[in-house]
């Protein structure tokens, strides 16, 4: 890729378009160089989840492999990345290897001709998770008012015409108790989110997956199902259930992270 005419306004619309989608995506920003190298302090680009350079320059095939390593490590860990590129001679004077990690600094081989050093700084943007909360009931009222102060983007109804990309991840709670549960239910599978439950008894549940099962619905995406939704805590209330169920949300969350 060669190097492209790079503006304010259009490297900021796309960073406002892929929030806009919630689509992830890393700012690479080279702080400093030395020596000769094709970017230049200041120098940015946009990746996206594959690492692939969407828009901008921060140099040529030389530093390419390390940025989509770091771009990737970035977003999978919703942390920023620090990489500092040296031509064979420097890593060997500062005692280091490719790859290496070193007070929060990874360094990596710069293989250009020109032996050209850059500091590159990559920070990720990864969207929030959705929450879902399917139902008006008190359930689903209690973790609606539970939910707002963590970290989740709080919504009424499943997205149309798009299924969870893998890092921006979904968690549904399907609290229609008795208003369209099989409909939901029937949505929420098909949509195979990172976590689904079911707020009703277990009989209830497991009639509904029978009935799902028969119209042909994934037995496996079924046996994900959480039914009663939430962590055991003998929770009676409406806002009893829905801490378990937040706490629930959480532990999934936080051991896949």
């Amino acid at each position: 890729m060669k190097p492209t005419t790079l503006t304010t306004e259009n490297f900021d619309a796309l960073q406002r378009e892929m929030r806009d989608k919630g689509e992830p995506f890393a700012v690479a920003t080279v702080v400093r160089t030395m020596a000769a190298t094709s970017a230049k302090a200041g120098s940015k680009a946009i990746l996206n989840a594959d690492g692939e350079i969407i828009e901008g320059w921060v140099g040529g095939g030389c530093v390419r492999g390390a940025i989509v390593r770091a771009a990737k490590t970035a977003i999978s860990r919703n942390d920023p990345v620090f990489i500092a590129l040296r031509p064979d001679d420097e890593l060997k004077a500062e005692g280091v290897g490719p790859c290496e990690v070193r007070d929060g600094v990874v360094f990596e081989r710069n293989g250009c001709a020109s032996r050209g050093s850059l500091d590159i700084f990559v920070e990720a943007f990864v969207p929030s998770p959705e929450l879902i909360i399917l139902g008006d009931g008190p359930v689903a009222g209690a973790l609606r008012t539970l939910a707002r102060p963590f970290d989740f983007q709080l919504k009424p109804e499943l997205p149309k015409g798009r299924t969870p990309s893998g890092s921006s991840a979904i968690y549904v709670v399907v609290a229609t108790q008795g208003r369209g549960d099989a409909a939901a239910l029937e949505s929420a599978v098909a949509m195979a989110p990172a976590y689904l439950a079911f707020v009703g008894s277990r009989r209830k549940a497991a009639s509904l997956m029978d009935k799902l099962a028969s119209k042909g619905a994934d037995q496996s995406a079924l046996d994900k199902i959480v039914a009663p939704a939430g962590l055991d805590i003998g929770a009676a209330t409406p806002e009893e259930i829905a801490l378990s169920i937040l706490a629930e949300i959480i532990t999934v969350r936080r051991s896949t992270s």
